[in-house]
């Protein structure tokens, strides 16, 4: 194994890119702009290798990029209802950067942040990011801690930690979209994907979930068995006319807090190659893509359409502050937040 780092100007200032290469040539770029997955080259069926993760061609472009690619969102991943939340009595206001909502921690969320960044032997990155209490609107100084670490056999881990001084909530994922034909190589809706869930979050037309937590059985949420993406995408179905495609959070089986488990498997016939997810967290926002034309110029030079690549988001619920039906985003003085997600390809 090996890292090496390279370092680019931006407005925000320096960004470092780490590539991990492992022992058979498979490897992971990582940015130290949003904590971000830039690349992630494995082989195809045929032991070709190729970039299945979208990308830009200019460090810079992922600085408040639309599609949020490959980087880790927060305080708060996803939506939350309104921009505002009510923890032990106080409301907070966020700011409204997603039609009447909440999104993804804010313009200047971690998503948007250069992180501190260490490497610990020759397989991981340790990124860090010190979030200080009233930060858009969130209250208590928040350590979040993004550790990646890639091995011989094309897994790529990314443990989730943080702790606060104060009441908050949180909720913590990564936004990367995937291509399993390879970067640049056109539609995912021919990909085959599984899910590990029996239940979905239906929402109201702005994307904020209604509470209700419905059976995917005869609906064209249902992924229990490998179906190809795009099957059902144009299907007469409200949930799926709201977003344009799937950008919707399913609940995960079984969910245990802290137990690891297989949630979703996505497999691209034309290359060959499989990606599975497993992941500690209760829910998975699956998106499609389904507005990344217009977004900045591809790693390979090109331009991206919709649904060029799909995004399986391990997280918490969407407008979990707000549920309390939901598991609980809130973390408190003394405890940690501790997630893990799994991405491991063959």
């Amino acid at each position: 194994m090996t890292i090496t780092g390279k370092t680019y100007p931006s407005p925000k200032g320096e960004i470092t890119h780490y590539t991990l290469t492992n022992d058979k040539g498979s490897s992971v770029t990582l940015s130290t702009l949003g904590a971000g997955i830039v690349a992630i080259n494995v082989p195809d069926a045929n032991g070709a290798l190729a970039n299945v993760v979208l990308g830009y061609d200019d460090a810079a472009s992922w600085i408040a990029d639309g599609p949020c690619a490959g980087k880790i969102p927060g305080r708060f991943a996803n939506r939350i209802a309104r921009g505002h939340f009510t923890l032990d009595g106080k409301e907070y206001t966020l700011a409204i950067n997603n039609g009447p909502n909440a999104l993804h921690g804010g313009p200047e969320g971690f998503q948007n942040q250069i992180w501190d960044a260490r490497t610990v032997g020759d397989n991981k990155v340790v990124m860090v990011y010190a979030a200080e209490d009233g930060e858009e609107g969130y209250p208590g100084n928040l350590i979040v801690t993004a550790e990646y670490t890639w091995d011989n056999d094309d897994t790529l881990t990314l443990r989730l930690h943080a702790t606060t001084d104060a009441p908050t909530v949180i909720n913590l994922t990564n936004h990367v979209y995937f291509n399993l034909d390879g970067e640049g190589s056109g539609s995912v809706l021919g990909h085959k994907l599984r899910l590990n869930a029996a239940c979905y979050l239906p929402t109201d037309p702005t994307q904020i979930p209604t509470g209700e937590i419905a059976p995917v059985a005869g609906t064209p949420m249902d992924f229990r068995d490998f179906k190809e993406i795009g099957k059902d995408i144009e299907a007469d179905f409200e949930p799926l006319k709201i977003g344009k495609g799937y950008d919707h959070c399913w609940v995960v089986d079984d969910y245990r807090k802290g137990e690891m488990r297989e949630v979703a498997v996505l497999k691209a016939a034309k290359s060959g190659r499989t990606l599975t997810v497993a992941t500690t967290q209760p829910g998975m926002q699956i998106y499609t893509g389904n507005w990344l034309k217009g977004c900045p110029r591809s790693i390979s030079g090109g331009d991206y359409n919709d649904y060029d690549g799909v995004a399986i988001e391990c997280q918490n619920f969407p407008d979990a502050p707000n549920k309390p039906e939901f598991p609980t985003p809130v973390l408190r003085p003394g405890e940690e937040y501790d997630e893990t997600i799994k991405f491991s390809f063959k």
